[in-house]
């Protein structure tokens, strides 16, 4: 803390403070460990409070807004170290603009803990200053002023202002390099819940996402991608769509030139595209209908392209030909059977096998899944000569616009890109060529335009959750003691293997190895990137361990982690013992575990991923040979929660969609044809079968937060199982359950 400055200048602004800080530099590196890799050094750049003579605080949100309540949370911290009053602060949200902020995107469930100090210090100086002005103001010592909801005072003198009052004062005060920050228990906002600063715009349906943009001139545009994964575009004949009503024109784009060095999110299966532009959402569409058996097609050959990964550069394989599900089945199920990349070796596991009174093998796989973000992808852009303005919903801005800049030929400080509020992501919106799609049409009809997928265009043109397989196999002694344990896993086209996980460092032989199958299907990140699989596989082999073992499931996990924690294996384990301990006895606790309730089938699971961990006990009853889950209870250690009822929101979804997924999702492949492109086909969790209650407990502890948006969502997937097994008698090896 004590090498940089957090409010770099302080100037004068219509009568009152403006004050600009460092919103993203790194005082501690906490990359280590994440489950999406993130470049080691940030840039430095500024963010803004201002405070008005009327003490009325602005604090901007540098962040995109998706449903996981940055844009509240975020200016609660700086509130909370201002001392300001919260029912005075008026939040907006920030454009993108790379020289005065950085890492402008949503992923990893690391919004909060990579700010978390930063945000504070900025408080906690702008407050400083306040103090500092009212001092030489009073001519009083600043240790004998308080600050308390936007209010200065002085006990002795009985002396008092408002924030507003002192802001011009404030604005001339040399910025400090470091300030004193509270205590934990002095908090009085952090920790306390606060409505979503956007809750009566998103009630009262104000223009908040996307689809909402309007401006005058604006043409709809529509894009006709390939059928398949695998294919390219050949020709098209527009002449039988050229005269219908209201269609402007119809072209096709390439979205990279083919020199373009690809960034990391610059993930596209369909770069070859045929365009409709029209004046209106319903001719497009009815233009792009009748056009669509006029467009040709024809194989893709294999392709092989570089990316820059954060600096370091990435070979990505593509090969040729039609994938079908089928095919991918078999060679999943070969991989598993041959020996792979040794990722993590402790002791001598093939021994311990060989040796063993008892070999317990278990394999488990996920399918492809789709995102299916209730706002389909779409973006604005206005292009003109000189300069080019966007706006729409994507989680990773800064580093699309750098593609953009590239493919447009504009330079970055030309380009002025408006984040609207997601309407649904989780990484679905970090790969967004659609934006770049935009721009070079906009540029070629040399008019705003908004670019709109269909549902069926976003089902179908990628990005997927990839489809994966896990073998696990346990070694037993006589005395059915664990011996060793053996896990191999991969996928298409990458391994969901997290080798230094638990229950690596709990057993004496371990043995992780990873595989991957290259495919030519789009894939990228999904709520809990591999974490989603590798939970349900862990944790079902665990439950089914623990009853081959004659074991309760909690204490059987209690007791690997209690020897991770006393006398671990290895020291490389990416998990702190003592923290997953506490969210399984928490949840054991609250939910009366062992308690016996005639009709009601429990399971249970617990997981680390995004720095936080997660516990949960799922009680599900059958109906009509259905499984219905009544109850969860979710225990979570993400240390201070800033917002607890924006907090439990976010568990309360996760859970949700992690039953929706577990038991319906799931996206095939004929000759390289996805075979679902609705919801008429694409089954999705419905009201009725949502849990009936949900239970969510924090562990309560002074740790800087970590990550929540994800951390609930892998867990739910085995508690279901287990649930499902003690119900039917059955074990879960293949998703979706049903």
């Amino acid at each position: 803390m004590d090498r940089r400055l957090f409010l770099k200048s302080s100037t004068l602004a219509g009568g009152g403070m403006l004050l600009g800080f460092s919103w993203m530099l790194s005082c501690k590196d906490k990359t280590k460990g994440m489950a999406e890799t993130i470049p080691e050094n940030w840039v430095e750049v500024n963010g803004y409070i201002k405070i008005a003579e009327n003490g009325l605080v602005t604090i901007m949100s540098p962040n995109p807004e998706g449903g996981q309540n940055v844009k509240t949370s975020m200016p609660m911290i700086i509130a909370e170290e201002l001392d300001a009053d919260w029912e005075r602060v008026v939040v907006e949200q920030a454009p993108l603009d790379t020289d005065r902020y950085t890492r402008q995107f949503i992923g990893g469930s690391q919004a909060i803990r990579q700010s978390w100090e930063r945000l504070r210090q900025a408080g906690a100086s702008a407050k400083y200053m306040l103090m500092q002005a009212a001092s030489e103001l009073w001519e009083v010592p600043i240790d004998e002023i308080t600050a308390q909801k936007g209010e200065l005072s002085h006990a002795g003198s009985g002396k008092k202002a408002g924030y507003g009052e002192l802001a011009s004062a404030a604005s001339k005060v040399p910025v400090p390099e470091t300030v004193p920050l509270k205590e934990i228990n002095e908090f009085t906002l952090i920790g306390t819940s606060q409505k979503n600063v956007d809750a009566k715009k998103i009630v009262t349906g104000k223009p908040l996402f996307g689809l909402d943009h309007q401006k005058e001139g604006m043409l709809i545009a529509m894009v006709i991608h390939p059928p398949a994964f695998g294919m390219t575009l050949k020709d098209f004949d527009a002449s039988s769509v050229a005269n219908m009503p209201g269609i402007k024109d119809v072209f096709s784009i390439k979205t990279y030139d083919e020199d373009y060095k690809w960034l990391f999110f610059d993930t596209n299966s369909f770069m070859n595209l045929v365009v409709v532009v029209g004046e209106s959402t319903w001719e497009v569409m009815n233009a792009k209908k009748a056009l669509e058996p006029h467009v040709e097609w024809e194989l893709n050959s294999e392709r092989t392209i570089t990316r820059d990964r954060f600096g370091t550069e990435q070979t990505l394989h593509f090969p040729a030909g039609l994938e079908n599900t089928s095919d991918h089945d078999l060679k999943k199920k070969e991989m598993s059977a041959q020996k792979g990349n040794v990722e993590r070796k402790d002791g001598d596991p093939e021994k311990a096998l060989q040796n063993a009174s008892k070999v317990l093998e278990r394999s488990y796989t996920a399918p492809f899944l789709a995102h299916n973000c209730m706002e389909p992808m779409n973006f604005f852009a206005d292009v003109k000569e000189d300069r080019a303005e966007l706006a729409g919903p994507l989680q990773k801005p800064e580093y699309t616009e750098q593609t953009l800049s590239a493919r447009l030929g504009l330079p970055l400080e030309k380009i002025d890109i408006k984040m609207t509020r997601l309407g649904g992501g989780y990484g679905r919106r970090s790969y967004a060529h659609w934006l770049v799609e935009a721009g070079i049409i906009s540029q070629r009809m040399k008019a705003p335009v908004k670019l709109m997928y269909t549902r069926e265009d976003d089902m179908t043109s990628g990005i997927y959750r990839p489809t994966y397989r896990a073998t696990y196999k346990a070694a037993l002694d006589s005395n059915n003691n664990l011996t060793g344990l053996h896990v191999n896993a991969g996928g298409i086209p990458e391994t969901p293997l997290y080798a230094n996980r638990f229950p690596a460092g709990t057993i004496d032989h371990y043995l992780a190895e990873s595989w991957v199958i290259p495919s030519n299907i789009t894939v990228g990140s999904f709520r809990a990137p591999s974490s989603n699989f590798m939970a349900c596989a862990e944790q079902s082999f665990l439950d089914e361990l623990a009853e081959e073992m004659g074991k309760d499931p909690i204490e059987f996990r209690l007791e690997l982690l209690t020897r991770a924690e006393n006398n671990p294996v290895g020291e490389n384990n990416d998990y702190d013992p003592a923290r997953y301990k506490g969210v399984l006895e928490l949840v054991r606790e609250k939910s009366n575990w062992g308690e016996e309730k005639p009709g009601v089938f429990r399971g249970v699971s617990a997981y680390f991923c995004h720095n936080s961990y997660a516990a949960q006990v799922l009680d599900l009853v059958m109906k009509d040979g259905f499984p219905q889950v009544q109850k969860v209870y979710c225990a979570v250690d993400c240390g201070i929660v800033v917002n607890p009822d924006a907090a439990k929101n976010l568990l309360e979804g996760a859970v949700v969609d992690g039953i929706g997924n577990a038991l319906f999702g799931s996206l095939t492949f004929t000759d390289g044809k996805p075979n679902k492109q609705n919801f008429d086909t694409y089954r999705l969790i419905r009201m009725a079968e949502a849990p009936k209650e949900i239970e969510v407990h924090f562990v309560q502890n002074q740790i800087d937060p970590t990550g929540l948006g994800e951390p609930a969502f892998p867990p739910v997937f085995p508690a279901l199982a287990n649930a499902i097994y003690k119900a039917t008698g059955k074990r879960l090896y293949d998703q979706p359950f049903l």
